[in-house]
């Protein structure tokens, strides 16, 4: 009878914490993206100029899924952020839950097809200006949960989107893309990088879909 008790405890213990470590019910987006008239206006003000320092690059220069609170990293926690019905395990992995691609418009129902991808790309940055900050700047770029930097999308379009800029890549869902515009402006706004005059024309002609 004693085992038989354990055994009920533990079961409703498990049931509790997994439980309590339920996301929100809704599909979510990262904070602060900014109207497109706004936007149009950061987009003026952003600096043009060629990239540079692009064989200098290292992934590991940019300290990125770093402990957020608990046992949840960067990347769990936007897991739980984006997600619908998320739940996750006593070391925050994402158990069960869905996750819509805006990229793609795909929705997934298992945290492995799901990559977080950085609106602008750790090399990007580098390449605009991110190679003359400090690591620990690097880092809070990687990790940015208060600007439109971190987002749950396909992974297999996250890879295919690697590196690149609007000029040479943009979301196959054409209503996305002025979303897409307006949280690529904003976190190169927030964080002072430059653009190519390429890459500033391809931006104007996404917020024109607005």
């Amino acid at each position: 009878m004693k085992r038989v008790v354990t055994a009920v405890l533990a079961a409703l213990t498990a049931t509790l914490l997994t439980f309590s470590l339920t996301a929100g019910a809704a599909w979510a987006t990262p904070p602060n993206i900014p109207s497109a008239s706004t936007a149009a206006s950061r987009l003026a003000a952003l600096t043009v100029a060629n990239e540079s320092n692009q064989s200098t690059y290292n992934r590991s220069l940019f300290p990125h899924w770093i402990t957020i609170s608990g046992t949840c990293n960067t990347r769990e926690t936007v897991l739980k952020r984006d997600g619908s019905g998320v739940v996750v395990d006593s070391g925050c992995a994402a158990v069960s839950g869905s996750w819509y691609s805006p990229y793609d418009g795909a929705t997934w129902t298992a945290a492995s097809d799901v990559d977080i991808d950085h609106m602008v790309p750790l090399a990007e940055a580098w390449r605009s200006g991110a190679y003359a900050w400090t690591t620990a700047r690097r880092q809070a770029f990687a990790n940015d949960l208060n600007q439109p930097q971190l987002w749950a999308v396909t992974d297999n379009v996250n890879q295919a989107k690697g590196d690149q800029d609007p000029t040479t890549w943009q979301p196959s869902v054409p209503s996305f893309r002025c979303t897409y515009a307006k949280a690529w402006i904003q976190v190169k706004w927030t964080y002072g990088l430059t653009l190519q005059s390429s890459e500033k024309t391809a931006l104007q002609n996404m917020l024109a879909t607005c």
